[in-house]
């Protein structure tokens, strides 16, 4: 054996240990994300609240990540990278333990909610800069890649697996495999290298508030706007001024966030140690890989939301079915995130950030054209197969793009920032995607149900009247089973169930269009996206 065979054999093993430790810790927090949506209901009724209880308990989860993930990135730049993530994961499994013992939705609230949004703040930043300090440059694309390829994963596999656990085993058992991972990833994570820490100044209180109630209000308002309304206030709506309280709360996060830049900008004239040097998003380089991370998220988001509605309620397959028409798009995502930096190291990222999202924008493109009420389930695959093939090429260039935009030391800093962007853009999306949805398939449906003349003038007014705030998204069985309680005649419900047949295609086609728009968009902003690898420049 070589002299240096059995060192560089080692070094390869910690690496893939090191690599495998933050893929799980990614795919982790995704999964939670994703894997109890198919069983709000069975939650629910377990913990003794109802289904909006559990949806709130979900979106108190979205904004505890959300207000902490910037100062979650300081944390960890200023005790280190590793300490701040195996602090996360400790705490993540307390709170996963809490939840799957939870006997009421407050302790539900306290371990899902807070202590796993909590670890999340200060695990996904770490990820970020632990990459950058644990891979040489020319290597991170493809960790980066696989890291993010492994969250994409998680939310495509979540239903699959929430819905395999509750209808054979318990939702609970979901929360206790994750204190079982956690416990796995404290054990690998003792191989991961850490820079040294320097001097520890106080972190930015002041900031770190600003910064959090920033996030935090915008990121509620958006997630408030399917039952609130974006612009005009839904029926009961609270609203100010004439205006739904949505714009409002975005308004004033966006202020927030606009003052917490000012604070930096004195804190660094100060020459303080600032939460964000704001310096730094004057950084093209930087500032593009976050926008392009913005569009993806919204785009992903968007997709996640609408095609498990088309498969589980237009056409009524259960979650495991719905699960497992999903699984295409995870082979060419992580197809695409492994083999891209692999084969084509010395690819530009501009080019393939480029592909990426033409893949995206086909694939929502497809999709669209391909839905009809006659339609299968076999009509996602494709779509799902393009989608995925974008979202590993992004994967595979923009994690190590925003890293390398700065120095090292400021790597959990973008981890922060990079994270937080990802939050809003997931929340922008499926708020957005959700409510052109609702809006289109209402003004289809009515629009059906008034040019038909088998359906009575009493019964159209009354739909117009009860369906100001929008119609929910039903499968025939669900408004069959309506119709049925409120004694409407055969021919009604069979034409009431028609124009809601079509009126999902409806609002499943302006979703997707929306997000195609989104992806359209984006192109634009792909110019600043560099054309070579780090290691060249």
């Amino acid at each position: 054996m070589a002299p240096g065979a059995g060192t560089a054999e080692s070094s390869s093993a910690t690496a893939r240990v090191v690599l495998l430790a933050l893929a799980a810790g990614q795919f982790l927090m995704a999964l939670d994300s994703s894997v109890m949506n198919v069983s709000i209901a069975t939650v629910a009724e377990d913990v003794g609240t109802t289904v909006t209880g559990v949806q709130g308990a979900i979106t108190a989860y979205t904004l505890v990540m959300a207000m902490f993930m910037i100062p979650g990135g300081k944390v960890g730049a200023l005790i280190g990278r590793r300490r701040a993530f195996m602090i996360g994961c400790v705490i993540y499994g307390c709170g996963s333990l809490t939840t799957a013992l939870a006997p009421n939705l407050p302790v539900l609230l306290l371990g899902w909610s807070f202590l796993e949004g909590i670890g999340a703040a200060l695990i996904m930043p770490a990820i970020v800069a632990l990459v950058a300090s644990n891979f040489a440059a020319e290597r991170r694309p493809a960790a980066y890649g696989l890291v993010a390829a492994a969250g994409a994963v998680a939310i495509a596999v979540g239903p699959l697996i929430g819905g395999i656990a509750t209808t054979y085993f318990s939702w609970r058992w979901v929360f206790a495999g994750e204190v079982v991972v956690v416990l796995g990833i404290l054990v690998l994570a003792r191989r991961i290298a850490d820079a040294p820490v320097g001097e520890r100044p106080r972190i930015d209180l002041i900031g770190a508030v600003l910064s959090a109630l920033g996030l935090g209000i915008f990121v509620y308002g958006v997630l408030r706007s399917d039952e609130w309304g974006w612009f005009q206030p839904k029926p009961d709506a609270p609203s100010w001024l004439g205006v739904s309280l949505v714009v409002w709360l975005m308004l004033a996060g966006l202020l927030l966030v606009w003052l917490f830049l000012r604070w930096e900008a004195r804190i660094v004239e100060r020459h303080r140690e600032p939460l964000v040097d704001p310096g730094t998003l004057h950084n093209k380089q930087l500032t593009g890989g976050l926008t392009m991370f913005f569009f993806q998220y919204l785009v992903q988001m968007g997709v996640f939301f609408v095609v498990p509605l088309y498969l589980s309620v237009a056409l009524g397959l259960s979650a495991l079915k719905t699960g497992a028409r999903i699984l295409p798009l995870s082979l060419t995502l992580l197809a695409a995130a492994i083999l891209i930096p692999r084969f084509l190291p010395d690819v530009s990222p501009r080019r393939v950030v480029r592909l990426g999202t033409l893949a995206l924008l086909a694939g929502a493109v497809v999709l669209m054209a391909a839905l009809d009420a006659e339609a299968g389930a076999e009509i996602v695959t494709i779509p799902l197969l393009l989608i995925g093939l974008g979202m590993g090429a992004l994967a595979s260039q923009l994690g190590s793009v925003t890293v390398s935009a700065v120095p090292e030391a400021r790597s959990a800093e973008v981890g922060g920032l990079q994270n937080a962007v990802n939050n809003l853009g997931a929340s922008i999306g499926t708020a957005l995607a959700g409510s052109i949805m609702i809006a289109s398939l209402t003004t289809s449906f009515l629009t059906s149900v008034d040019q038909n003349p088998a359906i009575p003038a009493e019964v159209k007014n009354q739909a117009n009247v009860e369906l100001q705030s929008g119609a929910p998204f039903l499968s025939d069985a669900q408004l069959k089973s309506a119709l049925d309680e409120a004694g409407t005649s055969t021919e009604v419900t069979q034409a009431a169930l028609d124009a809601n047949a079509d009126a999902r295609i409806d609002g499943l086609r302006a979703a997707l269009a929306i997000l195609a728009f989104a992806a359209l968009l984006a192109m634009f902003f792909t110019s600043r996206i560099p054309k070579t690898q780090p290691r060249s420049t």
